[in-house]
């Protein structure tokens, strides 16, 4: 380690806690996420709360090829170790992660079945299940925490945002107590958990975002996924922005990285940071367009803006 560098609360001189490190820490080494796409739907979508899903979610632009409900989660497995393995050569294992739409929207039964699946397949080291709060139960957490005993589980939750007006806004069909059930009795099933939130939601200014740092810091969970607000083609997001596009605002690029690093400064310092940022193929985004750079790309500038204010991970934390 360079003695110039400061070793962070976190145990890295990166400035901020950062899922790779995480993961190498629980695992002793690279593990990769394999997407799978298990065929569940989403109560937004299947009528159990509305038929018309969130107002941002085109689902499509986060599946890999390979992701197809029509295909076993084996062979899903199968070919998503043979797509990786051209790109990384050096992994210790893989996560099975139960990538589209709500993965716990099912009878207990079903999710047996399909977990178990994935956790029998040779190198698949644990699960990754993503999900919403209002899909959760006892019973389902419980025969989590039974799994977790001997592998790794992980829940990722949709949140979105701090704020139930927004949550409105956007259809999400969720409050933010039931999310804060959610991750309080995953927590107390020893469940690592992932918050996901979107930040630039329509009608929340850039005070209301930095003050969701703050309120995120008191939740109980393991990691946290960030990105952008991005409008997607084919979702009611997009006839909004293309009705009244002076409505929104959609964050450019160097206006986001700072946006995210006064965030990070802010946030406990014991939440893991999985990503900043999002990305979708071209041929789904309306806006906004930061052009063809990617998600490394993007980290990259934020981490030298980090250094470029001399502030880390919590370094401005509110302590209760």
């Amino acid at each position: 380690m360079d003695a110039n560098k400061m070793l962070y609360p976190w145990g890295h001189t990166r400035r901020f806690n950062a899922y790779t490190d995480y993961i190498r820490k629980v695992f002793g080494g690279r593990v990769q996420k394999l997407s799978i796409d298990a065929g569940f739907s989403c109560p937004n979508r299947d009528g159990t709360l509305s038929t018309s899903g969130c107002i941002f979610c085109n689902s499509e632009a986060f599946s890999p090829s390979y992701c197809l409900p029509e295909k076993s989660v084996s062979q899903q497995l199968e070919e998503g170790i043979i797509f990786h393995k051209t790109r990384y050569r050096r992994n210790q294992g893989y996560l099975a992660y139960f990538q589209a739409y709500s993965n716990t929207h099912g009878n207990l039964h079903r999710l047996q079945q399909l977990y178990e699946e994935a956790l029998h397949y040779p190198g698949v080291l644990g699960l990754v299940i993503g999900t919403r709060p209002d899909c959760v139960d006892e019973a389902k957490l419980d025969y989590l925490a039974h799994l977790s005993e001997n592998r790794y589980v992980s829940i990722e939750y949709g949140i979105e945002s701090c704020y139930n007006k927004t949550l409105n806004l956007i259809a999400r069909g969720h409050t933010f107590d039931q999310a804060v059930w959610a991750l309080e009795e995953s927590r107390k099933r020893n469940l690592n958990t992932c918050a996901h939130f979107i930040l630039g939601l329509p009608g929340e200014s850039r005070e209301m975002i930095l003050e969701q740092s703050h309120i995120i810091s008191q939740l109980p969970i393991t990691t946290v996924k960030l990105h952008q607000l991005q409008v997607l083609k084919n979702t009611v997001l997009e006839k909004m922005y293309l009705m009244e596009s002076s409505k929104f605002k959609l964050y450019e690029l160097e206006e986001y990285i700072d946006l995210v690093t006064d965030f990070v400064e802010k946030l406990n310092p014991g939440i893991v940071v999985e990503r900043f940022t999002a990305e979708v193929p071209q041929r789904f985004l309306v806006a906004p367009d930061w052009g063809l750079l990617r998600t490394d790309q993007i980290l990259e500038r934020i981490e030298k803006r980090l250094e470029e204010k001399d502030t880390w991970q919590g370094k401005k934390q509110r302590i209760l």
